[in-house]
């Protein structure tokens, strides 16, 4: 039975679960953390789990059983920043990714077959890709409307064009992966932009007791690429995984593959379990909290190098 959290073994719920040093514990994090299941809990019952977490942080005996506190502290961070502490618009959250994408990265791959079902659908996937950004960005930073637009108007166009040169030039072979490649493309770009004003003008970075240091450029530039590196990592078995899935379909039940009804589903079904299992695993290939030495920001933060400073990379 488990012990009730007191005062001689209070847990940090500021902390993970799982040890954070190893990519083991950053994947159970994650799959706490993004459970689609999170996506369904009421605004009272998320309002529960942050007073439970903000007393219990205060220093309030609430009589609660360690994995009480963890569930609580999970069902939390799935729908609050955590830099402002601001619940975050619900198809942004992390929670919403498997089914917020599955319909659209299988629709994505099962309707290519004209330039307007190309468009309409990267434009569908730019529009999810942006509100998910934005809603994850690290820190306040905050995005104007006009740069809102602008952004996703270049990565529609971006991911757009790809896809549709990919299919008219490349090889049939590869044709069929066009928005693999666009998706790729344009989650480069659209990670990029919606986060410029990260980089522009720095994140926070931390001491080892989470006292903040000041504003690092540098970090940010770091914790963009990072994110941009985990984004098209979770295409490869949400995208490039169910098309080898439909190809073993088409050689061994090519009635299915060829229904206008049966085709589409399987292709929703094969994104939504590549996106169920990859998208934890490529949220955990960095740590959340990163680390960077003092000596690598910027000279005006005047850190000495054996500084350990922390950032938050955003998702």
């Amino acid at each position: 039975m488990s012990k009730v959290s007191s005062s001689e073994s209070r847990l940090n719920l500021k902390n993970a679960e799982f040890d954070q040093e190893t990519f083991s514990g950053r994947v159970f994090h994650f799959c706490k953390l993004t459970d689609p299941r999170n996506a369904l809990l009421s605004a009272s019952q998320l309002q529960n789990a942050k007073d439970i977490v903000t007393r219990h942080q205060k220093g309030e005996n609430l009589g609660l059983t360690n994995e009480q506190l963890w569930k609580a502290k999970y069902e939390h961070d799935s729908a609050f920043h955590p830099d402002t502490g601001e619940k975050m618009f619900l198809p942004g959250r992390m929670s919403f990714w498997v089914p917020g994408n599955m319909i659209i990265t299988g629709a994505m791959l099962a309707y290519q077959s004209t330039p307007q079902q190309v468009i309409f659908w990267q434009l569908a996937n730019q529009s999810v890709n942006a509100v998910v950004n934005y809603t994850n960005r690290s820190g306040d930073a905050d995005i104007s409307t006009a740069e809102l637009s602008a952004n996703f108007l270049g990565a529609t166009t971006l991911a757009s064009g790809t896809a549709l040169g990919i299919k008219k030039f490349a090889p049939k072979s590869m044709a069929r992966l066009s928005p693999f490649f666009a998706v790729c493309a344009a989650n480069g770009l659209n990670t990029s932009l919606m986060r410029s004003n990260e980089i522009k003008n720095g994140i926070p970075v931390l001491d080892e007791h989470g006292n903040e240091l000041g504003k690092s450029s540098i970090a940010a530039q770091r914790a963009v690429g990072q994110v941009i590196v985990q984004r098209i990592s979770c295409a490869i078995p949400a995208m490039a995984l169910p098309l080898l899935g439909m190809i073993f379909l088409e050689k061994r039940y090519p009635a299915l593959a060829k229904s206008k009804v049966g085709a589409p589903a399987a292709q929703v079904a094969l994104v939504g379990f590549g996106l169920l299992f990859g998208n934890p695993l490529t949220c955990a290939l960095f740590k959340q909290q990163s680390e960077i030495s003092g000596g690598s920001l910027e000279p005006e933060l005047a850190l000495d190098p054996q500084i350990r400073a922390f950032y938050n990379k955003g998702l």
